[in-house]
């Protein structure tokens, strides 16, 4: 198994916890400065585990981790593979839905506030992974501070991604897992707009998560082709940021539109971001991603005066 390249500042732990009888995966980066400015978890997507997505290791490309960029700007950072992906549990026979996924990430929150104290978090999920914790958010709000959307979809209209999945949902539907090699874990990069990720990095990305997973649930692509919605924007009441890649094909842009409308919490933004598709922490324009998000995390909290 692939054993992540450690720099001296950057020591990650593994960390393992129960959500009933399933063992599931936690990965932990802490901040590098003296100054703490809060814990972030990651939330990753479909076709993955967490640890290629958010502690990517590729020579020559500073900050190919997510989370050492965020622990050297004083964020503690975790990740965790949710069950049927990864190092956690697949045992079970179901098809890993974004309900199960929220539900994983309210047992790696139950782990982390025991372990460290923690009391609430920011929260960065992409793809699938926003629509977890989106719904997390949505049924345990103490827990969410700010919550970040990244190449979300609400009721999947006009996402030609997800038109072309539908073709494949009665295959999806008999099957609890899908699988996946190198030319599936290109084609994430290339469906959408080719030449916005470096090859050598969707190689080496590719291969990481291959090291860990062939196969992945097929639930999240039945709730994403066919239950949509699965979240009401109303019953989020953390601050927000909508994510939306230039050329993603998943997040339709007026159906983004419409979901940001309708968050409550006035502390929110919506931002497009220029030269990215849809897998953007491995997009050639990474660092400005990085920005954006770091922005977010780091805006003071609103001070109201009166009634509010």
């Amino acid at each position: 198994m692939h054993t992540p390249i450690v720099h001296a500042s950057y020591t990650g732990k593994e960390h393992w916890t129960k959500k009933g009888d399933v063992k599931l995966f936690l990965y932990e980066k802490p901040a590098t400065t003296k100054a703490k400015r809060g814990t972030v978890l990651f939330v990753h997507g479909s076709s993955m585990a967490s640890q290629p997505t958010f502690d990517l290791q590729v020579p020559g490309r500073p900050y190919s981790s997510a989370m050492d960029y965020f622990a050297d700007q004083g964020y503690d950072t975790w990740c965790f593979d949710m069950e049927g992906y990864g190092r956690s549990d697949k045992n079970r026979n179901i098809n890993c839905d974004i309900s199960n996924g929220a539900d994983d990430a309210a047992a790696a929150t139950d782990y982390i506030m025991k372990t460290r104290g923690v009391q609430q978090f920011m929260v960065y999920g992409i793809s699938s992974g926003a629509l977890r914790a989106a719904m997390f958010a949505e049924r345990h709000p103490e827990r969410v501070s700010r919550l970040a959307l990244d190449a979300f979809v609400w009721t999947g209209e006009g996402s030609p991604t997800l038109d072309e999945r539908r073709k494949k949902l009665p295959q999806f539907i008999n099957v609890n897992r899908r699988p996946i090699d190198h030319a599936f874990m290109r084609s994430v990069f290339t469906r959408d707009h080719a030449g916005c990720a470096e090859d050598k990095v969707i190689d080496i990305f590719a291969d990481r998560v291959l090291e860990l997973d062939d196969s992945v649930p097929t639930g999240t692509y039945v709730d994403m082709c066919s239950k949509l919605p699965v979240v009401d924007p109303q019953k989020i009441k953390a601050a927000t940021i909508v994510m939306r890649g230039e050329f993603d094909g998943i997040a339709g842009f007026n159906d983004l539109i419409e979901f940001f409308k309708l968050l409550p919490n006035p502390d929110k933004n919506f931002t497009v971001m220029a030269g990215i598709s849809h897998a953007s922490f491995q997009q050639i324009n990474y660092m400005q991603v990085y920005h954006i998000l770091l922005s977010f995390f780091a805006q003071p909290e609103p001070i109201y005066h009166g009634e509010h």
